[in-house]
């Protein structure tokens, strides 16, 4: 590090104002100096302080977009096959809870700022869900439902912290909760469907990384024993990816247990039609 500090110092030391002003406010102006001035890579507090942030903000800026391709697939395929719409209903229910229990917290934005994202994309996927599935009415219920719970949510007057902890405790059980209908559905059907594997893997690292940045920057179990859960059932939902991924839809087990009843109800068929007596003319 020592060859490398005069090659780096005479960048680091002639940041423009803004994005100096920008990294102190991510990282602090301790930080900013030991880091990015002095580049001293030995602090390991104000490290592990600058991996976190960077992890933070990597997790914001990808799920500015890791709904999109299921959005597309949905739109293109004009099916919710393999969409479970309930888990999508806990999972955005999660999100506004705990969307709300971290501004009121104060804690920082780039430690839950992708629940904003995510909590609006999964409010277009679940309308779309709705539209595809012959219940177009019950979005607009849905979205007056999901508004009027924001209203009470952030609202201090309406609910006071104490309730609200009680809640973001739900909603990590929420959040669980939300992975099995999914997780099942796969199971059933034999098939991921219209389901999205750069939304599947994406969730996967995320829910990991923000295991990190929570222990670094949020002193809070609620938040911590969430994204613990979340991960361990993304990561179910990975490997559901890759195993039917692999495997022809006739075989999986849902459409194996599928073919054996057609196969059943034909034969049922074949025999009833040989066993039908026949009408002859008799001269």
């Amino acid at each position: 590090m020592d060859a490398l500090r005069p090659l780096v110092q005479p960048i680091t030391r002639n940041l423009p104002a803004p994005l100096r002003n920008l990294g102190v406010s991510i990282i602090g102006e301790h930080c900013y100096q030991t880091l990015l001035l002095d580049v001293h890579l030995d602090d390991v507090e104000c490290l592990k302080l600058g991996i976190s942030k960077g992890l933070g903000i990597g997790i914001i800026a990808a799920s500015s977009v890791v709904k999109v391709p299921q959005i597309l697939k949905l739109v293109h395929s004009q099916s919710a096959e393999g969409i479970s719409f309930l888990a999508y209903l806990l999972e955005t229910s999660a999100y506004l809870i705990t969307l709300a229990y971290n501004v009121r917290n104060g804690f920082p934005f780039s430690t839950f700022g992708e629940t904003v994202l995510i909590l609006g994309q999964n409010v277009i996927i679940s309308v779309l869900v709705l539209n595809y599935t012959g219940r177009s009415s019950v979005a607009a219920v849905l979205l007056a439902v999901l508004f009027g719970s924001a209203a009470v949510l952030f609202s201090q007057s309406f609910l006071d912290m104490r309730t609200l902890s009680f809640l973001q405790a739900g909603a990590g059980l929420l959040g669980v909760a939300s992975k099995l209908p999914q997780i099942l559905a796969i199971y059933q059907q034999g098939g991921t469907g219209q389901l999205s594997a750069f939304a599947v893997f994406n969730y996967l690292a995320g829910s990991l990384s923000r295991i990190f940045t929570t222990l670094q920057e949020v002193d809070d179990k609620l938040i911590l024993y969430g994204f613990i859960s979340g991960f361990v059932l993304n990561a179910v939902l990975a490997m559901q990816m890759v195993y039917y991924w692999n495997i022809p839809s006739t075989q999986a087990p849902g459409k194996v247990r599928e073919s054996a009843v057609q196969e059943k109800a034909k034969g049922s068929a074949t025999s009833m039609s040989t066993k039908s007596p026949t009408t002859r003319r008799r001269g």
